[in-house]
């Protein structure tokens, strides 16, 4: 049998309940949600409140609006001295955050000025636009149409009578 010295058993165990006093610390005073609130209770002390819409787009007093267009929304803002100093992201009816969401905020937070908060799962979390990779604003593209040269009437591929009309075009 190995008999450890009281010197090295009294070490390990006062390892051991220090070690367990710093971690219930930390659970007791918040330190695992650091920067995390319940956004049911913040909501309405934000200057601004957009919702995600679909593809990348934000709904911003009822009218959707494309990255783009958002960000020319904050700088007439800015134009007119009513920027407002913190943004609520949300979670629309029709689309939840994703990350391109983040992405545009970040950038505009960058280029504005303000600070973009949002919603994550109930929590309230900033959006950081060093650690958010911040994405260049772009527009809202529709689904390309296809010309009509390259249609046929049928499934079954261009018969001679469609070559014949695409060529007099």
């Amino acid at each position: 049998m190995i008999r450890f010295s009281t010197l090295l058993t009294r070490a390990a165990a006062a390892l051991v309940l220090g070690s367990a006093f710093l971690l219930g610390g930390c659970h007791m005073f918040g330190g695992g949600t650091k920067g995390q609130v319940n956004t049911a209770e913040w909501k309405g002390k934000f200057d601004a409140t957009i919702e995600a819409y679909k593809e990348g787009q934000f709904v911003i007093d009822g009218a959707v609006l494309s990255a783009v267009d958002a960000g020319s929304h904050f700088a007439y803002l800015k134009d007119t001295g009513k920027l407002p100093k913190t943004v609520l992201l949300m979670p629309s009816d029709d689309s939840k955050i994703r990350k391109v969401h983040l992405q545009y905020m970040a950038r505009m937070a960058i280029d504005y000025g303000f600070t973009a908060y949002y919603d994550d799962g109930g929590k309230l979390t900033e959006i950081n636009p060093v650690n958010t990779k911040a994405r260049q604003l772009e527009d809202h593209h529709a689904p390309v149409k296809i010309d009509d040269g390259q249609q046929c009437k049928t499934a079954a591929g261009c018969d001679s009578i469609d070559r014949a009309a695409q060529q007099q075009r």
